[in-house]
C-alpha cells in the first residue's frame, strides 16, 4: 500500500546504540528535529526504557514526542488512557478502530504500527489485513461492524453524525459510555494520523514483519 511518497522514505536507517547502550530508532520523521532523551524527566526516561524492554524497540511516535517532557507526557497519558486503560472496549477493538481510521486516512505510520499490533493481539493476520485495506471486506461480528461503521463515518463525515449513528451502536449492544470511548479512540487517531502525515513520520522497520 503506497502513501505516495518516495520509496526511500519508507525505510529507516539501521538502529544504533547510544552512549548508554540504548537502541536508537534511526530516522524518526522528515523533520530536522531529534528526540532529546537526556532532557526528559526521570519518570519519562523510565517509561521509554520500559517500552524498549517490553517491545524490543522505542516506537518512533514516542521518540518524536520526546522533544520535551511536556509533549511526551501529554501523548503518553492520552495514549495509555485510551488504548491501555480500563473501559468498555477490548484492546483488540481499540486497535481495530485505530487501523480503520488509519486506513481511511491512508496513514503510513499508523497502518504499519497498529496493523502489527492488531495482528499480534488477535492472532489473525487475515482479519487485521482486511481491516487495514477495507474493513467492509472483513469477517466481522455485528458489534465490530457497528463499531467500525461509526468510526468510518466519524472519520470521513463528522458533520454528518446524528442520532441514527448512535442508535446503530446501541442496537449492537453498546451503551453510551462505549459510544464515548469509540469516539475518543477514533478522534485520537485522526489527530495522530494528521501529525504523522504532516511530519513524514516513519514506522519502525520491525513492525512490518511482526505477527505475520
Amino acid at each position: 500500500m503506497s502513501d505516495g511518497r518516495d520509496v526511500h522514505a519508507t525505510t529507516a536507517p539501521p538502529e544504533t546504540l547510544d552512549s548508554r547502550g540504548m537502541r536508537e530508532p534511526g530516522r524518526v520523521w522528515e523533520l530536522a528535529l531529534e528526540p532529546d532523551f537526556d532532557s526528559l524527566d526521570d519518570d519519562l526516561k523510565r517509561y521509554i526504557e520500559v517500552c524498549r524492554e517490553r517491545l524490543g524497540l522505542i516506537p518512533n511516535v514516542i521518540s518524536a514526542n520526546a522533544l520535551d517532557s511536556e509533549r511526551l507526557r501529554t501523548f503518553a497519558d492520552s495514549y495509555n488512557r485510551l488504548m491501555l486503560g480500563e473501559g468498555s472496549l477490548s484492546k483488540a477493538e481499540r486497535e481495530m478502530i485505530a487501523v480503520a481510521v488509519s486506513s481511511i486516512n491512508r496513514c503510513f505510520y499508523c497502518l504499519v504500527a497498529h496493523g502489527a499490533a492488531l495482528r499480534e493481539i488477535t492472532g489473525d493476520p487475515i482479519l487485521a489485513e482486511a481491516i487495514a485495506f477495507n474493513y467492509r471486506a472483513a469477517d466481522l461480528s455485528p458489534r465490530h461492524r457497528a463499531l467500525l461503521d461509526f468510526t468510518a463515518k466519524l472519520t470521513a463525515d463528522p458533520a454528518g453524525m446524528d442520532e441514527s449513528d448512535r442508535a446503530a451502536l446501541r442496537t449492537a449492544g453498546c451503551d453510551d459510555r462505549t459510544i464515548l470511548e469509540v469516539a475518543e479512540v477514533a478522534a485520537f487517531f485522526n489527530m495522530s494520523n494528521r501529525i504523522a502525515a504532516a511530519t513524514g513520520m516513519l514506522p519502525n522497520p520491525e513492525y512490518h514483519a511482526l505477527a505475520r
